[in-house]
């Protein structure tokens, strides 16, 4: 059987990625690693990630970013900032994960475009992937049409992320308008 690291690496085209494919690309990646962990709702463990072959995670106190992966004596290794909330965690695992995914093709898929160098873009595109995999677009659709939840606070506490990330999936997905006129990129990062 194929592992699931080479099963989500397989599903990216060997050539550059405009931004709507590398979203959409991200998304397709998510909504697999989800199906091959058995997992049908939120909010999603961390163990989705974690328990991966060759994945280790740690937390650091103090640390000074949310979170980084490095290769490094067979396995990668996460490392995440243990003075931020869960959600965060989580957020920043599933964010570094996708780094993880993408580095044998991070040069290749992910040139400088619009003004955007390639780590912005890397960046931008890994931030996307933890938002899929942790308010995966279906689910956010049942919860708020079929549920009725449409406050963000509510939506969040059920998903087990932040009030500023479930905003901005709902930004992503449509079903929320911003009040102000930042980018959707600058908000992840608030």
């Amino acid at each position: 059987m194929v592992g699931i690291m080479r099963q989500l690496r397989d599903l990216v085209p060997r050539r550059p990625l405009t931004t709507p494919e590398a979203m959409e690309v991200a998304e397709l990646q998510a909504i697999r690693l989800l199906a091959l962990s058995g997992i049908d709702g939120p909010p999603v463990p961390e163990s989705v990630i974690a328990n991966l072959p060759h994945i280790e995670v740690e937390r650091m106190k103090p640390s000074p970013v949310s979170g980084a992966a490095q290769w490094s004596r067979g396995r990668w290794l996460v490392v995440l900032n243990g003075n931020e909330s869960p959600g965060r965690q989580r957020y920043s695992l599933a964010h570094e994960f996708k780094h993880i995914l993408d580095n044998p093709l991070i040069h290749l898929i992910y040139p400088a475009f619009a003004g955007l160098s390639a780590t912005d873009r890397a960046e931008q595109i890994c931030d996307y992937f933890a938002a899929c995999l942790l308010m995966p677009r279906v689910w956010v659709k049942q919860h708020y049409f079929d549920w009725g939840l449409q406050d963000p606070g509510r939506l969040a506490q059920r998903f087990g992320t932040s009030w500023t990330a479930m905003q901005v999936r709902l930004l992503q997905i449509g079903l929320w308008e911003s009040p102000n006129p930042c980018t959707k990129s600058e908000q992840i990062a608030a």
